[in-house]
């Protein structure tokens, strides 16, 4: 089943035009990395998932339900992380936990729980301090229990990663992780490496469309390239592999790369075994998430 679908999205903004028939699906249960550089319209389409934002056309339903602009009925299975998130800083963080659940409607009794069970769940579970002290990192912790507390079918976090520091960062991604068995996670990034790191599924939003989505396993699986890497022991024993195959490129660190079409992978490692090196590794190269999205952007 799908937890999100959109079709057909159109909006500008005077006579920039930011989605030009948008089309996305969400599986459930899937964490969905949506990429795009700054300003390709991420957080628009956010915006208009969470129904604040009007669309020129298209169609956007959560759960099999439509979402309507000005209407929140759909947002009661959305939880929701903006890139900077807001709080009331004299609280703590139980007290804001309590504070939400209880203009939302929740029970008293499933607030308290509820509370315990995700302040645990981002690391806050003995913090006692008032938020006006928290780290930016603890904010955007706090941030997600928040949006979690009312056991959302979809989380959708935007650029959640993109201002921290890289403990901060992997502990934050940690969290999302974990509260995949909870909810389908949206994660809207420019950071690449944190998508490879914990998405299933990615879309690449460029000039208003998705030109390219699905599971990322298949996505590098369909652009894998028969490009090997060769890193030898002995930094002389690279420069004779380049003087001898004149198409091998060297590579970062001590090692060198070739195409399938160029060299065979026998004939590199019969003249590598006719002369003795000692190899480090020898690996088919997988394609990384920037040069997907580089080509994508760049075609």
């Amino acid at each position: 089943m799908d937890m999100l679908r959109i079709t057909g999205l159109h909006k500008r903004f005077g006579d920039k035009v930011v989605l030009d028939g948008l089309d996305l699906t969400v599986p459930e249960h899937s964490i969905f990395g949506f990429i795009g550089k700054n300003g390709a319209g991420k957080t628009t389409t956010m915006k208009m998932i969470l129904g604040l934002l009007p669309a020129d056309s298209g169609e956007i339903s959560v759960g099999g339900e439509k979402v309507v602009y000005g209407q929140t009925g759909t947002n009661r299975m959305i939880g929701y992380l903006p890139d900077v998130p807001e709080f009331y800083s004299f609280m703590t963080a139980v007290e804001y936990l309590r504070f939400c659940g209880e203009i939302t409607g929740m029970d008293k009794t499933e607030i308290g729980k509820r509370s315990g069970e995700l302040l645990e769940l981002v690391g806050l579970g003995g913090e006692r301090h008032r938020i006006k002290g928290f780290s930016r990192g603890m904010k955007q912790r706090l941030g997600i229990a928040q949006a979690l507390l009312n056991r959302p079918k979809l989380l959708i976090c935007d650029e959640p990663t993109s201002a921290l520091d890289p403990v901060g960062r992997k502990e934050i991604l940690d969290i999302l992780l974990m509260a995949r068995e909870q909810t389908t996670i949206l994660f809207s990034t420019h950071i690449l490496s944190d998508v490879e790191r914990i998405c299933t599924d990615v879309a690449f939003l460029h000039n208003g469309v998705v030109s390219l989505q699905g599971k990322l396993s298949d996505i590098k699986t369909t652009y894998r390239t028969e490009r090997y890497f060769l890193e030898p022991e002995r930094e002389e024993d690279v420069r004779l592999l380049l003087q001898y195959f004149g198409s091998m490129e060297p590579e970062k660190g001590r090692g060198v790369s070739f195409c399938e079409e160029d060299h065979s992978v026998s004939e590199v490692l019969r003249f590598v075994a006719d002369r003795n090196m000692p190899l480090i590794k020898i690996e088919r190269m997988e394609p990384s998430l920037e040069s997907l999205f580089m080509e994508v952007v760049n075609p």
